[in-house]
């Protein structure tokens, strides 16, 4: 099987052996499979906290969907390299120059005011990838440094959903930081959807299914990405 070939050995590493969205799609797919039998899965809870979850089915059906499975081999692979960049934004005190990264929601989520109309798809798409990354891929350090309210509360504002971190204030604990990146995730998605361009269908999935796809993302680090994560995803924050 491919994935014996590029994981078996352990002698070369798998993303020097095949394209990234190879290598991403094979983990996906093996972890479908790993699925077909599970009466039950580690989950992710907590910093260094794993529970036993018998909701098995949620996360088979959502791997059963093949459009799910390639979103979510596109996204990993897209994060092996990110963009960042400035541009100038004239203020009352002349001009100022604003930063941006495909790693910092609100420097990313700033982009809304910058980018013409019909490019705020392109942001709420990289928006939502972003939140599912970050809380699939590297849950405990999204639970120990969380969002601080006053960012929150300024992407909230920028994603037209002011109520979004009042709302949110009921989820408390080490897991809050994954609750506040679903609920920006899914808005997200939800108005690259409202804009109806190209491949807007296809993100409806991850609107509803947000939560299965964090979770399916959580297991695949656990079992495949876990030893290699720093060094596949060298510019993700604490890497």
């Amino acid at each position: 099987m491919f994935f014996e070939s590029l994981f078996g050995t352990g002698e070369r590493e798998p993303l020097l052996q095949a394209p990234p969205f190879l290598v991403f799609a094979t983990l996906v797919l093996r972890v479908a499979q790993d699925l077909e039998g599970a009466a039950f899965v580690e989950e992710w809870q907590g910093p260094n906290r794993r529970l036993p979850v018998f909701d098995v089915e949620t996360l088979r059906g959502f791997l059963a969907q093949p459009r799910h499975r390639t979103l979510l081999a596109e996204l990993l692979a897209s994060y092996t390299r990110v963009a960042s960049g400035s541009w100038w934004e004239r203020t009352e005190r002349g001009w100022r120059r604003r930063r941006y990264s495909e790693l910092d929601p609100v420097r990313l989520a700033e982009l809304l005011e910058a980018v013409p109309a019909e490019q705020r798809q392109d942001v709420y798409r990289r928006l939502g990838d972003l939140a599912l990354f970050l809380s699939g891929v590297f849950p405990d350090h999204v639970a120990v440094h969380p969002l601080p309210p006053r960012h929150l509360q300024r992407v909230a504002r920028l994603l037209g959903d002011p109520s979004g971190p009042s709302e949110l204030n009921l989820a408390g604990g080490q897991a809050r930081g994954v609750w506040l990146l679903e609920w920006l995730g899914r808005r997200a998605y939800r108005l690259a959807v409202a804009v109806g361009r190209p491949r807007a269908a296809e993100l409806e999935g991850l609107v509803a299914g947000f939560g299965s796809a964090r979770r399916v993302l959580n297991l695949l680090t656990g079992r495949y990405i876990y030893p290699s994560r720093e060094l596949w995803f060298p510019m993700t924050p604490g890497g």
